[in-house]
């Protein structure tokens, strides 16, 4: 029997059932991770080096004696189960999601997509302003039914059972979520990961995506000359990242694209090993003028997003989705007529002319203040651009 036979069988034969979850840590987990970050065997740090070659050790140990004696993981819990949340198997995996559903009757049926290294904890303070905006100083009528999944393989979608699991498959799942929950029509959103899997729903069903927002959205040059005419300092800046000249940020992206069960070892026995390895990334990717992680993100923001890889086991499933992706890394894709806003924060490398090549454009706005993270940096400024691009399609 073929792959794609299985698939089909499968789908018919799977219990579509929805059900209520919540999240409950053990509390044996909780102590088993305490007694670890206790019993760190720690590297040697030659003087005088900083964020160059790595996390500094004299920064990873604060960041991880905070986590040991200070971090509240049950306040966050708490925090994150007063989101209704369910979960759901669909193509053969469990999917976890949250699904939010607005006061307002005629609100927008809206999915929200993370990345890696993110979660759903990414959403956590824009949850309230998009689906009631009339309790957060808004407008009624600018108000969205939430959807909010946890990409299988990734915390409490995860570890995946099988290879597979790309963006492509991904961006057919939540089309079926969608169907399931009821929502024929609905708008699509994500950063990252997600940026990439938005516009494949559009693609797969542009009947049914009423419009397409992403922040991070980039397309890869095509090695046409004509693409870096009369391109502005900063958009050079993120050409020279996107065709490779900045090969000191994709480091990370190679060894997840060649070999994610060797690196699921350390990351998943070592609880310090996995904050490294996301803690890097918080570094060069947000704002560029916080100095620190935690001066751009909540640092206990920060921990419970870590603590959900930690708890789930979800290192190496969670980065197989850049092995399975990487045979389509610079390749065009298919065109979209989906209409599509972009939301450039800094760090991001998105470039109009390229991302227009490969989406039908209709809303571009750039900003000077967040990052890479912009729901956890700059909540303020992605719900405003959120609400005004859908604003057009209401």
């Amino acid at each position: 029997m073929n792959a794609s036979k299985q698939t089909i069988d499968r789908k018919h034969n799977e219990n579509t059932e929805i059900h209520p979850f919540l999240i409950d840590i053990p509390q044996q987990a909780l102590d088993d991770l305490r007694d670890r970050l206790e019993r760190t065997r720690w590297p040697d740090e030659p003087n005088s080096i900083d964020w160059d070659y790595g996390v500094p050790v004299r920064y990873l140990k604060e960041m991880a004696a905070y986590w040991r004696t200070e971090y509240d993981w049950r306040k966050y819990e708490d925090a994150l189960n007063r989101f209704p949340q369910y979960t759901t198997t669909i193509d053969g995996q469990q999917v976890h999601f949250l699904q939010v559903r607005s006061p307002e009757p005629d609100a927008m049926p809206l999915i929200l997509t993370h990345g890696w290294p993110g979660s759903i904890v990414e959403f956590m303070n824009i949850i309230g302003p998009l689906s009631d905006p009339r309790a957060h100083g808004g407008r009624p009528e600018d108000a969205f039914h939430l959807v909010i999944p946890s990409i299988p393989g990734f915390g409490f979608s995860g570890p995946t059972n099988e290879i597979g699991w790309n963006t492509d498959r991904v961006a057919a799942a939540w089309l079926e979520l969608m169907g399931r929950l009821g929502y024929e029509r609905f708008g699509v959103q994500g950063g990252d990961t997600g940026a990439i899997i938005s516009p494949k729903i559009g693609n797969l069903a542009p009947d049914r995506v009423i419009g397409i927002h992403s922040n991070g959205l980039i397309a890869f040059p095509s090695g046409d000359p004509a693409e870096t005419e009369a391109l502005t300092e900063a958009e050079q800046e993120r050409y020279d990242r996107l065709s490779g000249q900045g090969y000191e940020d994709s480091g990370y992206a190679i060894i997840q694209a060649t070999r994610p069960q060797t690196l699921s070892y350390g990351l998943t026995d070592s609880p310090v090993g996995q904050l490294a390895w996301i803690i890097e990334k918080f570094k060069e990717w947000t704002d560029p003028s916080a100095p620190l992680p935690e001066d751009a993100v909540d640092r206990d923001l920060l921990l419970t997003n870590v603590s959900i890889y930690w708890f789930t086991g979800t290192a190496g499933s969670s980065a197989r989705i850049y092995k399975e992706d990487a045979k389509s890394w610079g390749m065009p894709g298919k065109k979209s007529n989906v209409p599509t806003g972009v939301a450039v924060f800094p760090n991001d490398s998105s470039i109009r002319r390229l991302v227009e090549r490969d989406h039908r454009v209709v809303h571009w706005s750039e900003f000077e203040r967040g990052g890479h993270f912009p729901a956890l940096e700059a909540p303020d400024l992605l719900i405003e651009d959120i609400r005004v691009f859908f604003n057009a399609f209401r």
